[in-house]
């Protein structure tokens, strides 16, 4: 009937509505950080066209304090609140290809909070909210590299440990093969 023709295109465009809603509340990107320590809060532009001339960045926290601008492909830090000068930095030759994240240093309890990134005139943002956690007694000193390098290690040991299973995996096929072919050239000697 013409009424469940309209329920179709309605609900339709509803999931359609519902489904961009989703898109933009999943652009918020947690990040932890670890006090004294340094992030790096991604910030990256869809625009594959870029006229770095004609792009200006803006980062924020807490949708207030300016953490940092890209001017036009340049920096700006006349207007940078004082508490990021010299602890944020960008990647420059990233600029091309879309990538305007900052590494922010010596990580404090008060950086904890959201971080925003707009860039215009293409009007896209991202949104990282930034935990900070203190170094426990329990961990002692060890870093984030530490902590990362302990699960590339353990990685390398899963892989190690895999490719010893298929070397005996084949070695173990070869060596019923020829019994195989063996066994058949004995039985068609007899």
């Amino acid at each position: 009937t013409r009424s469940s023709g309209l329920l179709e295109t309605s609900s339709g465009c509803f999931i359609c509505v519902f489904a961009l809603l989703i898109h933009k509340v999943c652009l918020q990107v947690t990040v932890e950080g670890v006090n004294g320590g340094s992030v790096v809060l991604p910030c990256s532009s869809t625009q594959h066209d870029l006229k770095l001339q004609d792009v200006s960045v803006h980062w924020r926290h807490n949708n207030s304090e300016i953490v940092y601008d890209i001017i036009k492909g340049g920096d700006v830090v006349s207007v940078q609140n004082p508490r990021y000068k010299n602890r944020a930095e960008t990647f420059p030759d990233e600029y091309l290809r879309g990538n305007f994240s900052i590494k922010l240093n010596n990580l404090q309890h008060t950086d904890g909070g959201t971080f925003s990134c707009l860039i215009t005139p293409s009007n896209e943002q991202e949104t990282i909210q930034l935990n900070i956690k203190e170094l426990t007694a329990g961990k002692g000193n060890k870093s984030i590299e530490q902590a990362n390098q302990g699960s590339a290690q353990t990685t390398t040991v899963i892989i190690i440990c895999v490719v010893v299973i298929l070397l005996v995996l084949i070695l173990i096929s070869a060596m019923a093969y020829f019994m195989f072919h063996r066994r058949r050239r004995f039985q068609a000697a007899v």
